[in-house]
Parts: C-alpha cells; structure tokens; sequence
C-alpha cells in the first residue's frame, strides 16, 4: 500500500511525533493552519470516516480522548481548539488514511471555509 500515513505510522518517513502508543501516532502537520497543528491517526488503515465500523468504537473514542490529551499537553485546551474530521474528497480529506486536525493557539473563525 502506497499510503503517506501509514509510511509514517511505521517510521519509514519522519515526522515530528507528538505522541504515540500501539494504537495512535500524533504529528505536527507540515503546513500548519494555526500555532498549533497537529495530526492524530490511528496506525492501521482506515481509508475515511466513511470505513469506521462499529467494532472500531474503542479505537474512535481513542481518537478523541488521544486529541483532548494533546490539547492540555499543548496548553491550548483552556482557550479553546478545533478538532477537524475531513472526509472524502469533497469534504477536503487530502490523505485517504482517517486522521483528525487539532488546531489552536489562535481564535478561530467559523465557517472554516
């Protein structure tokens, strides 16, 4: 599989880790949108949202509670943060592995785009 995440899950490509365990890896985006940017995946491959199954419950709740984790780790979960979802092309998933954006450090304004 030619998948960019799942090169940096295994280490095959570097990246500047935030956190990781069996489970999740943590990244800082390359082309950050706010102060703080990083990118929260789960090391297997899911290709979307759309491919999350209902026996993947403990892995979903891992994500989120992985994001609020890293929100108090970065000092930005007092203010305030976004925790983004793309999906799918027209949604703006650019990398077709499930990941999240946690964003802060910075007020941000609604609607993204």
């Amino acid at each position: 599989m030619d998948c960019l995440f799942c090169k940096i899950a295994q280490k095959e490509i570097p990246a500047r880790v935030a956190y990781e365990d069996q489970d999740i890896l943590v990244f800082e985006d390359i082309a950050p949108k706010a102060p703080v940017h990083l990118l929260i995946i789960p090391r297997r491959h899911i290709t979307s949202l759309n491919e999350l199954a209902s026996a993947d419950v403990m892995l979903a709740g891992k994500l989120l509670l992985t994001a609020k984790k890293c929100a108090q780790e970065k000092g930005i979960s007092d203010d305030g943060y976004r925790l983004v979802f793309n999906c799918n092309e027209a949604g703006g998933q650019t990398v077709f592995h499930l990941h999240a954006h946690l964003m802060g450090g910075r007020s941000l304004t609604w609607p993204p785009g």
